[in-house]
C-alpha cells in the first residue's frame, strides 16, 4: 500500500483545509517545494498534489509552485484541482506532472475521463458529502451516490480511484474504512483513501482490508499525529 504525502496549494502556499473549507486554511509552509523533498528524503514514492485555488477556479492557479516542486524532487507527483480539459492536462504532462486527478469532470462527463485515460495516467477523484458526490472544490453536492460513480469507472482504464470522505477530511478524527471499501468494490479498481487519517492504527486499518492501494496523508504529519517514516515501513513491510 503506499502512502501519498499531500500538499495542497493555495496562493502559492502549502495549507490544509478543513472539511474542504477554503476559510479554514491553515499554512504550513510558504516553500512547497522544500517539503516535497523532504518527504522524498523520508521514503515517500508518490507525492499527491491539490491545486485548491485551481479546483474553484476551474483552471491552474499556482503553476509556478508546482513546476518548482517538480523541479527539486524525484517523486512521482499526481495533481488535481480544476482540470477540465485535454489542454490542461498537457500543459501539466508537460511540466512533468505523472498523473492527472480528475474530479468535477467526472461527473458531469464520464465520458471525456473515459476518452482521456486511454492516452494518459488518469486517476478519478470521488469527493463525497453524506455518500453523495461533491463538486466544485467541494462547494456544491450533487445527487449522484459516490459508489454509482464509482461504479461508472469499473472497466474504463483509469489508474485508480481517490475516494475522499470530506466530513472528515482535515480533522484527524479516522479514515472511513467503511466508505473506502465501498468504493473499491463498485469500482473493481486500486482505490486509495483519503481524509480524515489521524495516526498509524489508521494505516493498519487500511493494511487489514487488503482491499485499499494507497492513502493520503496530510493534517496528520503536518500536526504531528503521525510519523511517516512508520507508516512508509509498515506498509512497505506488509503484504496486501
Amino acid at each position: 500500500m503506499d502512502i501519498l504525502p499531500a500538499i495542497d496549494l493555495k496562493d502559492g502556499k502549502a495549507v490544509r483545509l478543513t472539511k474542504g473549507l477554503m476559510d479554514s486554511a491553515k499554512i504550513y509552509s510558504n516553500e512547497p517545494w522544500v517539503l516535497a523533498k523532504k518527504f522524498e528524503q523520508m521514503g515517500a514514492k508518490w507525492l499527491h498534489l491539490v491545486d485548491l485555488n485551481g479546483a474553484f477556479a476551474g483552471e491552474p492557479k499556482n503553476l509556478a509552485q508546482i513546476q518548482k516542486i517538480r523541479e527539486n524532487c524525484n517523486l512521482l507527483l499526481e495533481l488535481g484541482g480544476g482540470i477540465r480539459d485535454s489542454e490542461t492536462i498537457k500543459r501539466y504532462e508537460e511540466l512533468g506532472i505523472d498523473r492527472i486527478i480528475l474530479g468535477s469532470i467526472a461527473l458531469k462527463d464520464p465520458a471525456f475521463v473515459k476518452s482521456v485515460a486511454k492516452n494518459h495516467r488518469i486517476v478519478v477523484g470521488i469527493d463525497a458529502i453524506d455518500g453523495f458526490v461533491a463538486v466544485e472544490g467541494w462547494a456544491e453536492k450533487s445527487n449522484m451516490l459516490a459508489t454509482d460513480l464509482a461504479r461508472e469507472f469499473a472497466n474504463a482504464g483509469v489508474e485508480a480511484i481517490i475516494c475522499t470522505d470530506v466530513s472528515k477530511d482535515g480533522t484527524l478524527a479516522g479514515v472511513n474504512v467503511d466508505f473506502t471499501l465501498e468504493i473499491a468494490r463498485a469500482s473493481r479498481i486500486d482505490t486509495i483513501a483519503s481524509g480524515g487519517v489521524r495516526d498509524l492504527e489508521d494505516i493498519k486499518k487500511l493494511l487489514a482490508t487488503n482491499a485499499v492501494s494507497g492513502v493520503i496523508v496530510g493534517k496528520a504529519y503536518y500536526e504531528g499525529t503521525l510519523e511517516l517514516e512508520q507508516a512508509f515501513s509498515l506498509a512497505s513491510c506488509t503484504k496486501v
